[in-house]
């Protein structure tokens, strides 16, 4: 709901706005256009909450500015409406889908804050009359349905300071009242905040016009040249100055509070990273302060908090007047750091549910403080966001992370440092991850002779790239050069690490999938079994690398006609995968793909064609048409369809 005091002013828009949402007899798309401070968003809120009835297919909110507006739509869509849109690298395409299997009846879409259309303009809902499209923004966009929002008249700011103070001192004080409204612009943000601050005060408003004399509102340079189109800051710097007295209320400690949380992203921000990060305060302390910053509007939330952009502009501005500012971009990358070594490389279900809301905050880091990360963690807000996605199958904004973290490490310690050896590695590692062999190899090569260079034949980090080469050369059926890196891994990390060890279990499993890809299946059955042995001993039953292992062993038992040891450890990986990925993932689509070649192997077909289908589904969704996986199933399909028809 709305928390303005009343709405006053905009009757006019709002019927002028129902207007332009109903002339097209396509997509309607409507947007209302102006600066900062006029009330876009609530006149957007003021239309949905009158015009409700009207959309019984619902109102679909969606924050533009910094926010992925496929991956909101895509929120919404599950959780509002009970949709199981398909995953796909490629967001358009469940977008596509939600769009497509919407509930029935006309839909308002609001996009709120716009700053580039060309971001969005690739979700907007299909060519149909029962969408509504209704776009905020400071831009000028040429949309011929749109709507140039002035400043108000003053009857209109008259009307809602008195909403404020009450009829009566309006009444009493009209000429300084109209003059408080002149010299804020006529800017609804900053008369509800002069507003607000009168009320409190329990001031006169002759003495509120001397307090905003005092803060220079009526400086010339603050004056709005209506024949100006692009609309300078005369009217913001009205709403900085009415910031001004809110701040001035503020206690130091809401002041410092203020200014740090002006330090992280324009996204919601989870109360227990602010409370991480050192500021010299106890919980309570900080509590108060959030309270004080609450009480004036300038923060608003439960749990996580978000700031209103100008408001986070106008703490950034005071950053200035803080001595303990470096401090705290330093404290806060530190714990951003903590967080993103936490995210593992294929998160779960409840991993991603949990990191998700730190992730803009992790990439506030990346991207503006990366020089008050030590050197020592440098790579760890790339990585960290970089496996997030990747973990999921996204691989292309995994990329980006990959790619800056390599351009962030030579930049901060140069081209012969083991974290650019990292960074190649990660990088080769996406490439392999699509099927995308040929890009892989070199970027492996790279860091493994870079590795071996810095720290020399026995490394544990070298023994991880012999073993990926391994894999890799594995795929590429060169076996000798297969064999030959992942014995070097086995004999480095047997020796660094003794028996019991993970990584000496995958070196195990690698060495399973050479031989059995070679049909040599006496030597791979060992191999599986020592490295599922070691993981459940290491790990436990419920862990993904035990799936891994008991997906490879039913493989091998079905190469071999071993069906009936092959189905219980198809189905006891799946049940893990399902527990700890979801329904969604690639990695279950691999699984479905070599339970439904277990079924086709049978003459179980149409057992087969369900799970090759289910698999093909995910492949597609998450991979791409063209990944080795989709198109290996997609093939597999088509035979056991052969045989049904």
């Amino acid at each position: 709901m709305s928390g303005v005091v009343k709405f006053v002013g905009r009757d006019e828009e709002l019927e002028e706005l129902h207007k332009l949402l109903q002339e097209n007899n396509q997509v309607a798309i409507a947007a209302i256009l102006g600066m900062g401070g006029l009330g876009k968003t609530e006149l957007a809120l003021q239309y949905a909450i009158r015009q409700r009835e009207n959309y019984k297919g619902g109102l679909c909110w969606l924050r533009a500015r910094e926010e992925d507006i496929g991956f909101q739509i895509l929120k919404f869509a599950i959780a509002k409406l009970g949709l199981k849109p398909p995953e796909d690298p490629d967001v358009l395409k469940p977008v596509d889908f939600c769009w497509s299997h919407w509930h029935d009846g006309n839909v308002l879409v609001v996009l709120d804050d716009v700053n580039d259309y060309a971001k969005v303009k690739q979700y907007l809902p299909p060519q149909s009359p029962r969408f509504k499209v209704l776009i905020t923004t400071r831009l000028q966009l040429d949309l011929p349905q749109s709507l140039h929002l002035p400043v108000f008249s003053e009857p209109a700011a008259l009307e809602l300071l008195q909403e404020w103070v009450g009829r009566e001192k309006v009444a009493q004080e009209l000429v300084d009242a109209k003059e408080i409204c002149h010299r804020l612009g006529y800017l609804p943000l900053a008369l509800n905040l002069v507003g607000r601050y009168v009320k409190k005060r329990k001031l006169t408003l002759a003495e509120m016009l001397r307090r905003l004399e005092a803060k220079k509102v009526s400086h010339e340079s603050l004056a709005r040249d209506e024949k100006d189109r692009t609309w300078t800051l005369n009217v913001e710097r009205g709403v900085i100055d009415a910031f001004e007295l809110s701040w001035d209320e503020l206690s130091d400690n809401a002041k410092e509070l203020a200014v740090l949380l002006s330090l992280f992203a324009l996204a919601p921000i989870p109360w227990t990273l602010v409370e991480s990060v050192e500021t010299g305060k106890d919980a309570e302390q900080l509590e108060d302060s959030r309270v004080e910053l609450e009480d004036l509007h300038v923060l608003q939330g439960e749990d996580s908090y978000q700031l209103h952009q100008l408001i986070r502009e106008f703490f950034q501005l005071k950053q200035a007047e803080f001595n303990r500012v470096e401090e705290f971009k330093r404290s806060l990358s530190q714990v951003m750091v903590a967080v993103a070594k936490d995210i593992p490389y294929t998160p779960t279900l409840e991993q991603i549910k949990n990191f998700a809301p730190v992730i803009p905050h992790i990439a506030e880091v990346a991207n503006n403080f990366i020089e008050y990360v030590s050197d020592d963690n440098v790579i760890m807000p790339f990585i960290g966001n970089a496996w997030f996605y990747s973990g999921q199958g996204l691989y292309d904004q995994a990329f980006p992370w990959c790619e800056e973290c390599l351009k962030a490490t030579i930049k901060r310690l140069g081209e012969e440092h083991i974290y650019v050896a990292t960074s190649l590695y990660n990088l080769g590692g996406l490439y392999h991850s699509q099927g995308q062999c040929k890009e892989a190899e070199p970027l492996y090569q790279k860091a493994l002779a870079l590795r071996q260079h810095l720290q020399g034949e026995e490394n544990l980090d070298v023994a991880q790239i012999l073993n990926s080469l391994g894999l890799l050369y594995t795929y590429q059926r060169k076996y000798r050069e297969a064999k030959s890196n992942c014995y070097k891994a086995l004999i480095i990390r047997r020796h660094l690490l003794g028996k019991e060890n993970l990584d000496v279990a995958q070196s195990f499993n690698n060495l399973g999938l050479l031989y059995a890809s070679q049909r040599r299946y006496r030597k791979a059955e060992p191999l599986y079994q020592k490295a599922l042995a070691l993981r459940r001993h290491l790990l436990g039953e419920k862990h993904l690398d035990v799936a891994q292992s008991l997906n490879n062993l039913a493989l091998l038992y079905k190469s071999q006609g071993e069906y009936y040891k092959a189905e219980p450890r198809y189905l006891e990986a799946l049940e893990i995968q399902q527990d700890l990925l979801g329904k969604e993932h690639h990695t279950i689509a691999t699984t479905l793909n070599n339970l439904a070649g277990l079924y086709d192997s049978q003459g179980r077909y149409s057992e087969a064609e369900l799970l090759y289908s289910q698999a093909l589904d995910i492949f597609e969704r998450r991979l791409g048409a063209n990944h080795p996986n989709t198109v290996n199933t997609r093939d597999n399909l088509a035979n056991v369809r052969d045989y049904l028809s």
